[in-house]
């Protein structure tokens, strides 16, 4: 009879192939959560038609990021008290269970419901992997793993609208949800098994979920005020001015709960190291610009450039390609380099520069002109990406490793629906009388200017030139930010 490991005895280290093998599971893993903030955006038309119901499908996508969202740091300071693998393979069965009752939703109000129940999983899936990356690897050697990251998000960012497209279209929508269930059960397998070689850095701990409540609930009121405001609703509105007075309520009850409660969710210790201040600082506009700019070059393709939407897809892979590779040149400097804060500074620098040079001159470059600075701005975001994340968990308690990668994710998300929200502000503004109206799409106000003679030109100089300063904002962060030396192991000190 097999009997179980002696948790007090010291656990052999996983060597590389071993490594390789979990690294293989937790990627799938994370797969999934990436592949589904993408796949479900070419399938809305389709399952706005089939259920006769297309005013409600923005809530398709909004009820997956509140709730993955939301949850994000609470998997985080879980896993640091119950471990990785624990709350890896409950993220997993709860986005499974999730798809399932997604793709067997009979209706508008279910397939919402079931989406905000299937982010309550995918929450986990992104920042858990990452933080047992940085259970098995030293922060010297864990940055060119990050490349590894970076090119599964592009894999999923551009794979992703392409495949629920095709579903859509050839087989049928619910296909989307029903192609998680596999791949989540291989998932699990993979994960379940070699994660028990993982090594233990929990704790016992209090968790302290008023905490985890407060910060849930003025999180997911900032996110639906920036998701709707100025284009659902106006953002003088009474609904949208209530969301941000409820959310600042709550974001001060909860500062006043970090600073009463014995074991707070969100522990001073973590955010009061200036490592961690200043790298979420810059993830916060590295990420967010990212975003904001695979949300906008679409248009500018299509309505600056004249190009199709089919087409514009096409073009948009330079961009997001640069990005994965930018991370895994920067990921693989920073294990040989002493200054390793270097190529990402260099990286946003040229991002911020080519960005401006895009606003600029935004009628004069030309097809290849756009994909050669696409490609480079990516590339350029894409260095801060490992070096936010490895400076972080290099910077804290490998005890809390977890509850810090978590509150990163989670900024990083806030991040993104911030500067989206200042980006379509500037698109809006200056559209003049172009004033998004219900169910009027970006695409469409363009063409509006367009039909009154309006220079479109104009606008998107004023968009990119607002995503310029985001980058530069974020250079700021990078530049600011200590260069502590890397530890070499994965092991805690005696002091933690």
């Amino acid at each position: 009879m097999t009997t179980s490991p002696d948790p007090a005895a010291p656990r052999q280290a996983p060597d590389h192939r071993m490594i390789r093998r979990i690294i293989a599971g937790i990627m799938l893993a994370m797969f999934l959560g990436a592949l589904d903030q993408t796949i479900v955006t070419t399938a809305l038309p389709t399952i706005g038609r089939e259920m006769a119901d297309a005013g409600d499908l923005a809530w398709v996508v909004t009820a997956y990021l509140l709730s993955s969202t939301a949850v994000t740091p609470l998997y985080g300071k879980l896993s640091d008290v119950h471990g990785r693998r624990a709350m890896l393979l409950i993220a997993i069965t709860v986005f499974v269970a999730g798809s399932v009752a997604c793709a067997l939703a009979p209706d508008m109000l279910t397939l919402i419901l079931m989406r905000g129940v299937q982010g309550l999983g995918g929450g986990g899936l992104i920042s858990l992997a990452q933080t047992i990356i940085a259970d098995l690897v030293s922060p010297k050697e864990r940055s060119r793993y990050q490349g590894y990251i970076a090119g599964m998000f592009g894999v999923a960012s551009v794979g992703g609208p392409v495949l629920g497209g095709l579903m859509a279209e050839h087989l049928h929508w619910t296909m989307i949800f029903w192609i998680n269930l596999p791949l989540g059960i291989l998932a699990f397998a993979m994960t379940d098994r070699v994660l028990r070689r993982l090594p233990r850095h929990d704790r016992r701990r209090r968790i302290d979920y008023l905490g985890a409540a407060l910060m849930v609930v003025a999180a997911a009121s900032l996110l639906l005020a920036l998701t709707w405001g100025g284009v659902a609703y106006p953002w003088g509105s009474p609904r949208i001015v209530g969301l941000l007075a409820l959310s600042a309520l709550f974001w001060a009850v909860f500062a006043w709960r970090i600073k009463t409660a014995d074991e707070p969710f969100l522990p001073l210790s973590v955010l009061a190291d200036p490592v961690v201040r200043r790298a979420i600082a810059a993830a916060f506009f590295a990420m967010g610009t990212m975003i904001g700019l695979c949300l906008f070059m679409p248009i500018y393709i299509e309505t600056v450039l004249g190009h199709s939407a089919a087409t514009s897809g096409l073009m948009l892979i330079a961009f997001m390609g640069g990005t994965p590779f930018g991370a895994m040149i920067c990921g693989r400097a920073m294990a040989r380099m002493r200054h390793y804060k270097r190529p990402s500074m260099i990286g946003l620098a040229i991002s911020a520069v080519l960005t401006a040079v895009l606003a600029l001159f935004p009628r004069a470059l030309g097809d290849t002109g756009f994909m050669v600075l696409a490609a480079l701005i990516g590339g350029g975001i894409g260095t801060a990406l490992p070096l936010t994340t490895v400076s972080i968990q290099n910077a804290v308690p490998i005890a809390q490793m977890g509850t810090a990668t978590g509150a990163m994710n989670f900024f990083r998300a806030l991040g993104s629906a911030l500067i989206v929200s200042a980006l379509s502000a500037v698109f809006f503004a200056a559209l003049g009388d172009g004033a998004p109206a219900a169910g009027q799409s970006l695409e469409r106000l363009a063409g509006q200017l367009a039909a009154r003679g309006g220079d479109l030109g104009q606008v998107f100089t004023l968009v990119f030139g607002a995503a310029a300063l985001g980058l530069a904002v974020a250079l700021g962060f990078v530049v600011a930010m200590e260069t502590k030396p890397l530890r070499t192991s994965v092991e805690p000190n005696p002091a933690e």
